[in-house]
């Protein structure tokens, strides 16, 4: 039998311990009250609704915390760019944190026209 590394026997405590503390023993991600304003009140400013303003802050929040960087500084850095590279910005860092069954896209205008355009004069 090939050695899966599992004990070879769980008992009904070990279970009951386990799964009691399931969501408890996660970690706990903790921001201060200035840092969630700010980057709610951002996307408010910026045009978003206040409940995608509040989830897209939390997906803000959270890259900020894993690359080590202040999130005040993460906000600087986006000051100075319009809507669409906004939109932009954020479908990057979403799909970075979520499965990729289940990507955000968009869809760009093409530049070039496939058919003919002619002048008719009736």
């Amino acid at each position: 039998m090939a050695d899966t590394g599992l004990p070879a026997e769980i008992s009904q405590e070990d279970t009951l311990v386990y799964f009691n503390n399931f969501y408890s023993n996660t970690g706990t991600v903790s921001y201060t009250q200035n840092e969630v304003d700010a980057v709610v009140g951002y996307f408010l400013k910026r045009g978003f609704d206040k409940v995608a303003a509040i989830n897209t802050g939390g997906v803000i929040l959270e890259q900020a915390k894993r690359d080590n960087v202040p999130v005040f500084k993460l906000i600087d850095t986006l000051e100075g760019i319009n809507e669409v590279q906004l939109s932009n910005i954020i479908a990057q860092i979403i799909n970075a944190n979520r499965r990729k069954t289940s990507s955000i896209g968009y869809r760009q205008q093409s530049e070039y026209q496939l058919f003919d355009q002619r002048n008719i004069i009736v």
